[in-house]
Formats: structure tokens, sequence, C-alpha cells
């Protein structure tokens, strides 16, 4: 009997392992599009002059107004008409009360219209920490160097000088093109809304929307050497949570249990102790399931096996933290506290902020919830400053996705495109309101030197990959 017993677990257990060999075995890259050898022909030194002459305006946004430099605004946009002058000389500018650009660039059909979007507002920048002046446009050993060469003047003079070329040669695309730029991105601004409206007012649903995102990146998937192309098909959500303590104050000789900080700093440790739960989202799902496939065998097992390895997914993404956690789960990140003005006196009131970015799978309502059982103390309020939830999930197996797809592997030749989940934001959620085929992908195939300096000290691009962004635009232009 014991005999028996033991031979059918020995089996079950040869059986289990056969299984997840050979799904692992099976687990085969798909079959890529077809690579279109056709030649781009533009001036590519009128493309990274142009680009030059954007990053030398002074286009920085801020929360309070009031710091803004009007001036810098008003001569990007005076440029626009003289560096690009065959976009202006086909296309409809429409206005709106932000500071924005909507162009119509008319096409044969207005049946099935594009989108192409990107902002032309940049961060502040802390001059002193910079190799170079952030805003003296300066190339040297062929790389520009400026505040907004990444993020995202490229992707403006991507579109602009695409259009630019193709419209000088004649070319009327088969749909209507809007190129809608935002100057005021950086700091939510309202223009994205207000041309979502200006769509849904006059019925114009989108059957494509690109906007800045996802890029061509190296090193970033577990087992896998290939340059990887990201496309992101959705957003995750947004919250900025405020918790605050409050007390009677006094003198710090004679401190009582529980200051406001030391309960904040409770309330701090037990939401760090207790992640969200993992969820494997559409999104998620899609890139494991694309990029899973050209990673090595080792990794082939966990990810042919999520049913039966979720688990270790989840463990490594817990210890290692980065991008890898935040594709599984809602991030909660304390950025900033405040107490006592000196220090020796017990703070009346003491807060702190955390910034969450949500899963698909959570809303702003139940991430809160979620915070406040975690929390579990009455004592502490919370409130939301601000919070967005998670933006619609577009198509894949379109062809809108496609078309995006075959512009990259064409362009960016040898990368794998996958779709993936973008866990920071932009304007581009905003039209989930009207359509589910909007796509982020920046046109760039970054370093890891150059996604650093996104936001950061020394922003800078090569110039090869300047023409790179221009050529993904004309051949993407083409198809729609």
């Amino acid at each position: 009997m014991f005999n028996n017993i033991l031979f059918v677990v020995l089996g079950l257990i040869i059986l289990f392992f056969a299984v997840i060999i050979i799904r692992a075995l099976c687990f085969k890259p798909y079959k890529q599009p077809v690579v279109s050898n056709e030649t781009v022909d533009f001036d590519r030194d009128v493309a990274v002059e142009n680009l030059r002459q954007l990053v030398m305006c002074k286009t920085i946004s801020y929360t309070d107004k009031s710091l803004e430099d009007e001036k810098e605004f008003d001569k990007l946009l005076s440029l626009l008409p003289k560096l690009y002058p065959n976009v202006y000389a086909n296309t409809e500018l429409i206005t709106f009360k932000s500071r924005g650009i909507l162009l119509k660039w008319k096409g044969k059909s207005s049946e099935k219209p594009s989108v192409m979007m990107s902002h032309y507002d940049v961060v502040p920048v802390n001059e002193e920490g910079w190799s170079v002046p952030p805003f003296d446009g300066v190339i040297k050993d062929g790389v520009l160097w400026g505040r907004g060469t990444c993020d995202t003047k490229i992707t403006l003079n991507g579109v602009m000088t695409a259009v630019d070329n193709l419209a000088k040669q004649g070319f009327i695309p088969e749909n209507d093109v809007y190129l809608a730029f935002s100057g005021g991105e950086e700091v939510n601004g309202e223009f994205a809304n207000e041309t979502v409206d200006y769509f849904d007012k006059n019925g114009i649903v989108p059957e494509l929307v690109v906007d800045e995102g996802g890029a061509v990146v190296e090193n970033v998937f577990p087992g896998v050497k290939t340059p990887c192309a990201l496309v992101g098909i959705a957003e995750k959500g947004m919250i900025d949570l405020k918790y605050t303590a409050v007390s009677n104050g006094g003198h710090a000789s004679a401190p009582k249990p529980n200051t406001p900080v030391v309960s904040l700093a409770k309330a701090c440790t037990k939401v760090e102790k207790k992640p969200f739960k993992m969820h494997l989202t559409v999104p998620v799902r899609r890139m494991f399931d694309v990029l899973g496939r050209h990673s090595t065998f080792v990794y082939k097992l966990i990810f042919a096996n999520l049913w039966c390895f979720g688990w270790v997914l989840d463990l490594l993404a817990k210890k290692s933290g980065g991008e890898m956690n935040a594709l599984l789960r809602t991030t909660v990140a304390f950025t900033q506290m405040e107490g006592s003005s000196a220090p020796n006196v017990l703070p009346p009131e003491a807060y702190m902020v955390s910034n969450m970015r949500l899963n698909p799978s959570d809303t702003v309502v139940s991430a809160f919830n979620e915070i406040k059982k975690k929390v579990s103390n009455d004592k502490i309020s919370l409130e939301i400053l601000h919070s967005v939830n998670p933006s619609r999930i577009s198509q894949v197996d379109c062809d809108s996705y496609r078309k995006v797809e075959s512009a990259i592997i064409s362009t960016y030749k040898g990368a794998i495109v996958s779709p993936y989940l973008m866990v920071q934001c932009s304007d581009s959620r905003s039209y989930g309101k009207i359509s589910d085929k909007v796509y982020r992908f920046s046109a760039s195939d970054f370093t890891k030197e150059e996604r650093a300096g996104i936001h950061g000290h020394n922003e800078k691009i090569r110039v090869d990959v300047i023409s790179r962004a221009v050529e993904f635009y004309i051949r993407l232009l083409k198809t729609c």
C-alpha cells in the first residue's frame, strides 16, 4: 500500500516537472512583422539644428505661473512656422484657452483620424549641477545637450520634421492627422482635456494616438540582452496622500508616548512592511508573454509557468524593488515629512506625504481604503491631495498597434517590440475617454545615461537618435 502511494507521488512529481519543462521549451518567440527596408530621405542636419533651436527656448513650466517666462514660450511658438514652413502651409491651426497647439492635417478621409502628441514645456533645472549650460544648445562629440532633448522636444521635432518633409513632397495622408502639442504637460495642464473635449464634441474618434512613453532600451527585462521597444498600452494611476498627526505640543524635555512624529513613523513602517498585493494585469501579462520568450531558459521556466511560479516573481520583485516591482503592484513612496520648527519643541502637528502609483487592478478609492487599513490609527488623518485613476487599457490585437509596431521594427532594426504598463503619467491618459488605441512610445533608443538625464542633470541625446525619431514618424504617418 505504502509503495503504491510512493509510486503515485513520484509519478506526479515527474509529471509536474515534465509539464513545466515542456511548456518552457515550447515558449518560443513570436514571429516578428516584416521589416521595411525602404529608404527614408530627409535632411538630417536640418532635423538636428531644428531640435537645437527648440532646446534653446527656456520653456520651463511651474505650478506657480508667476515663475514662468512667457517670452520664452512665445519665442518657441514663433519659431515653429519658420522651422517647419510646410507644416503650417498645409495644416489648420485650432486654438484653445490653454497654451497648446492643435494642427489638423487634412487627409483623404476623416473616418479614421490619428493624433501625434508631444509637449514643449520642460521641468526646472539646477544649472550648477550641469556640465554645460542647459539652454545653450551645445553639440559636442555627436551629442546635443540641453533640457528637453529627451523629454520631449525630440518627439515634437520628430513629428514636425516628418510632416514637413512629407507635405513638401505633396504627400496627403489617407486619414486626417492631428498634431497636439502641450505647453503645460509637466504641470498637469488642461490642454489634453480641452483637445479631447473638442474631439468628443465634434464626433472625432481617433483610430490611433501616439504620445511619449516607452522607448528602445537595453537590459530592462530578466535574461534578455536584445534591445526592447516598449509601447505603453496603459498607465498606472496616482495618489498624493497626506498623513497628519496632532498633539498638544510641549517641551521636548518631557515627551509623552506616541508624539506625532512617532505615530507617523509607525504608520510609515506599517505601510512599508505590507506592500500591496501583486496583480498581473493585461499590459504586464502581455509584456511577460512577449519578452519572456526571448529570455534564458531558467527565466522561461518562470514566465511560461506563472500559474505555478508567480510567487517567485512576487518575491523577486519585493526584494529588488525598482521597475519590475512597480509593474506588479501599487507602490507607495514616502517623499515628504515635516514636524516642529525647533529641535526642542514637540510639534502640535506633523505630517508626511506619500506618492502612490496605482496598479490598474486598483482605484483611488480601493487604494485609499487599503492604506487606511494598513495604518490602522484613527488619530492619523488621511487626505488625498491629488489623484487620478489608472488609464484605460488599449488594444493590441488591432491594425493601429500593428502600424506602430511596424514603424518601430523598421526603424530600430533588431529590437523586440512589446506592450508594457507605463508607471509614469502622461497627457495621453485623457484620450482614454474617446479611444482604446492610445500608445505611449518615445521615438528614441535611449542609453542608460540618457534615461538618467530625464528630469535630472545633464539631459542630452545623441544626434543620430534625433534622425531615427524623424524616420519613425515618417514611416508611421505614411500608414495613417
